[in-house]
């Protein structure tokens, strides 16, 4: 619709420099966040780049000088590096996989109303609230001891109360650790999908004989997928840096079978001082995830285009 202006009106447009002063005016605000990033995450990072292209072992004074690319040869030439890569997705993929899977399950159970479900509720979320440390450590002397935990206690009836279940399960404990702390934090992302559930799209189902099942399967799940892989690749990214759980637990043993790749990298920069091939490491891993995190978003804002369409 064509705007009609009065005759001899003058029609005022900002000039280049009062756009530019406003755009300035509505980013400033957010110039201290953006310096204190940039400082505190790609500084650190252009270091452990530079740091990546020498040989440098802390133990061997003088030993500092530029090899270029010959750190990240080494790295992938390294056995115990591409097994600490299988071990990284097998603790990950585990974790995500039965933390998600067991947090549906709360979820779906917390969507009912009943006595005492903000009790309930409060409960379930405590694991998350631990720090770590402290769950690694309630786990490793209280739950999983050979002679005091509860675990074998609770086995000892059917004659399965003697098992040393760190020494002789290092990976499977240390899954069994970042389930349990792991899975409020996918129950409360699922329980938000199941209440911002249309009710009348369920009401209309069960009012043409649907069953719960049916309803579940094709209702439910088809709602909750944003929310399903948006659970995974915040899982995937905050349990692919475990150190703590890893550290106390089982020390990456025995025979590294729970070694995972921040553990190894820990090892060869402050036991064994290669400064160069641990940032070498440092780098390939912030690379790879950053690659599988950009895939995974794409993922999911196409599931997003779609849904509005």
């Amino acid at each position: 619709m064509a705007v009609l202006t009065a005759p001899g009106a003058r029609t005022t447009t900002p000039s280049r420099s009062e756009e530019r002063a406003a755009r300035w005016s509505r980013r400033a605000p957010l110039l201290p966040a953006l310096i204190f990033t940039i400082v505190v995450t790609q500084l650190p990072f252009l270091l452990t780049l530079w740091y990546s292209l020498q040989s440098w072992n802390l133990v061997r004074p003088g030993s500092r000088h530029f090899v270029g690319l010959r750190n990240y040869a080494d790295v992938f030439a390294d056995s115990v590096f591409r097994g600490a890569v299988v071990h990284t997705v097998l603790i990950t993929a585990g974790c995500v996989v039965i933390s998600l899977l067991v947090g549906l399950g709360l979820a779906l159970l917390l969507d009912r109303r009943f006595i005492g479900r903000g009790v309930v509720r409060t409960l379930l979320i405590t694991p998350f609230l631990v720090m770590p440390v402290a769950s690694a450590l309630l786990w490793k002397y209280m739950m999983l001891d050979p002679v005091y935990g509860i675990v074998n206690w609770a086995l000892s009836p059917f004659g399965a109360g003697d098992e040393d279940w760190v020494v002789s399960h290092p990976m499977w404990s240390v899954i069994l650790v970042l389930v349990w702390q792991w899975t409020p934090f996918m129950m409360l992302l699922l329980l938000a999908g199941l209440q911002a559930q249309p009710r009348d799209v369920l009401e209309a189902a069960s009012v043409d004989g649907a069953s719960r099942w049916r309803t579940f399967v094709h209702i439910t799940l088809p709602h909750l997928r944003r929310y399903i892989e948006l659970s995974t690749l915040l899982g995937a990214i905050y349990v692919v840096n475990t150190f703590d759980q890893i550290y106390m637990l089982t020390q990456g043993g025995p025979g590294t079978a729970s070694s995972n790749l921040p553990f190894y990298i820990y090892q060869r920069a402050f036991l064994g001082f290669d400064v160069g091939q641990s940032a070498a490491m440092g780098v390939v891993v912030v690379i790879g995830t950053i690659i599988v995190a950009t895939v995974a978003l794409r993922t999911i804002f196409k599931s997003f285009e779609l849904e509005k369409s």
